[in-house]
């Protein structure tokens, strides 16, 4: 009764079978995954939608949410279902042929199946074995000796009875008894356990699954994130080429309307020009000495620069200057600044790392905070135990943490300090020595800044940083897959400083040196709507 009872619940009220694949509507009712998609897909040629079973309407096709609760449920039925079925399926008395009465036992020798009647008259005599009822009752007895077969021949891969065991070959061979019960036990031992890292899997699928959305919904994020900035940036260059385009226009103007004076006063003076060769010519031409030597002002017409001087012509006299080059100043500290933006950019795998700093690698003369984050110069030793892993020549320490996949970047902030390096190293860095310092072997790459000079040093090989770094912030962003290493000074906006290109072969730890003051690892530094962490 209770089995049918709950057969009633595992029921489709579709297709009227225990449920496969179940999945749920939004209203609460399940079916089968096939046969609600198969009503919905009729559906969509009317574009109304809703549930066979409470008939609630839906406004779109709804999702199909799996129930893996009834899933298992229905699959456990239908696993004990075997049990269930003899209790429904009946197996009838041999000899009762006027009326179907059901078998109680059933015998071996004659196969034939008893009820209580002809139990009681049926043969005692111990060849006569007597089973539960069944209805493959030949396959339960030996072919050859016509006996209940009794054990398992591991050799032959053949049940056999006593008597193949006592006659036959079978003797010398490995024997099993056969134990139904025992084995069908395991079997479902077996599959319970199946079942459970099935349930095991489903759950990771799930897990795996809602990763997956949320890497989407993040991805999605940071691609909107990046259009909008992107879209400023070319509203900035559309902006910035408004302004150019009129700047070149008003240069334009005014020089246009300075030549096109200086050209009018030429032309003027061009003219007095031509008059006065004219005379002169006329002058030449006369025949007549006395009347050419009476003629008054020729001293004046002799002199080529005296009657028409810049007085005349706002200084003619020198040459027509070239357009005045443009003032780029502002065009070039723009696109300076947007290119410091562009190279800023960068869509970092997780974010900020969590850096702890290692206090067994910690020189005794840093003084590391109980936070694990801050690390500061102090002439007071810390008489921490010798270890092989502790920093001996150089007050530097390296996080617990290491990076040897993906991308990462940590943030660093230098308080009261002249001289501090700041990078990442192998774990095999020496720890002692004048090699053991960051950046001057090939196991460390580093940032160094003294007395207000900056420079990059990776294997002894030093390139001095030319632009000015006022911040006292500074951003190291990995990148292991790729091979880079890049320093940012965390300005306004965020400046590009260097960027080391290397084949990882081990994975990386963060590393640092001061020599006074102190320097912090993590945090978070605000700029306006930017925020950076």
């Amino acid at each position: 009764m209770a089995s049918a009872v709950l057969r009633d619940k595992l029921l489709c009220s579709i297709c009227l079978s225990v449920f496969k694949d179940p999945v749920m509507l939004r209203c609460g009712h399940n079916f089968c995954r096939v046969c609600i998609g198969r009503v919905l897909d009729a559906q969509d040629r009317s574009g109304v939608y809703s549930c066979p079973e409470c008939r609630e309407d839906f406004r779109e096709r709804p999702a199909l949410i799996k129930n893996s609760h009834l899933h298992n449920l229905a699959e456990r039925f239908l696993f004990s279902r075997p049990t269930d079925q003899q209790e429904i399926t009946r197996i009838y008395c041999t000899y009762c042929l006027d009326s179907a009465v059901h078998a109680v036992k059933s015998c071996l020798m004659c196969e034939a199946s008893l009820c209580d009647k002809h139990l009681r008259v049926h043969s005692k005599s111990p060849e006569h074995v007597l089973s539960e009822p069944s209805t493959s009752l030949e396959k339960r007895k030996c072919s050859v000796h016509k006996k209940m077969l009794e054990y398992y021949c591991h050799e032959d891969s053949n049940c056999i009875c006593v008597c193949c065991f006592l006659v036959g070959k079978h003797n010398a061979h490995k024997l099993e008894p056969l134990d139904e019960t025992s084995k069908k036990e395991n079997l479902r031992n077996v599959l319970q356990k199946l079942m459970t890292k099935r349930e095991e899997t489903e759950e990771r699928v799930q897990s795996v699954e809602e990763r997956r959305r949320k890497a989407q919904e993040k991805a999605a994020g940071e691609v909107e994130r990046v259009t909008a900035l992107f879209t400023d940036i070319r509203r900035q260059l559309d902006d910035l080429e408004k302004r150019v385009l009129r700047k070149i226009s008003k240069q334009e103007k005014e020089e246009s309307l300075s030549l096109s004076a200086l050209i009018q006063q030429l032309k003027i003076k061009k003219e007095k020009l031509s008059r006065k060769m004219r005379h002169i010519e006329e002058l030449c031409n006369m025949a007549d000495p006395p009347t050419f030597l009476q003629e008054p002002d020729t001293r004046d017409l002799c002199n080529p620069e005296e009657g028409g001087g810049d007085e005349d012509t706002g200084g003619h006299d020198r040459q027509p200057h070239d357009v005045d080059d443009l003032d780029v100043t502002v065009i070039s500290d723009t696109f300076r600044t947007l290119c410091d933006i562009i190279s800023g950019i960068k869509i970092y795998g997780e974010g900020p790392a969590d850096i702890l700093l290692d206090i067994n690698t910690a020189n005794n003369n840093l003084f590391i905070s109980d936070d694990l984050k801050t690390a500061t110069w102090t002439l007071e030793k810390q008489n921490r135990p010798e270890m092989v892993e502790r920093f001996q020549g150089y007050s530097q320490v390296m996080s617990s943490r290491r990076f040897s996949s993906g991308r990462h970047y940590w943030d660093v902030e230098i308080s009261r300090s002249r001289w501090w390096s700041v990078g990442m190293c192998y774990p095999s860095i020496d720890r002692r020595g004048a090699k053991s310092h960051i950046g001057y072997n090939n196991k460390s790459w580093g940032m160094v800044r003294c007395n207000d000079k900056s420079s990059v040093i990776h294997d002894g090989k030093e390139v001095r940083l030319h632009d000015n770094i006022s911040s006292d912030r500074v951003r190291i962003y990995v990148d292991y897959e790729a091979g880079q290493l890049s320093f940012y000074e965390l300005c306004d906006p965020i400046r590009h400083l260097h960027t080391f290109t290397a084949t990882f072969n081990d994975p990386l730890h963060a590393a640092l040196c001061v020599a006074e003051g102190s320097v912090k690892v993590g945090g978070s530094i605000k700029w306006g709507k930017t925020v950076i962490t």
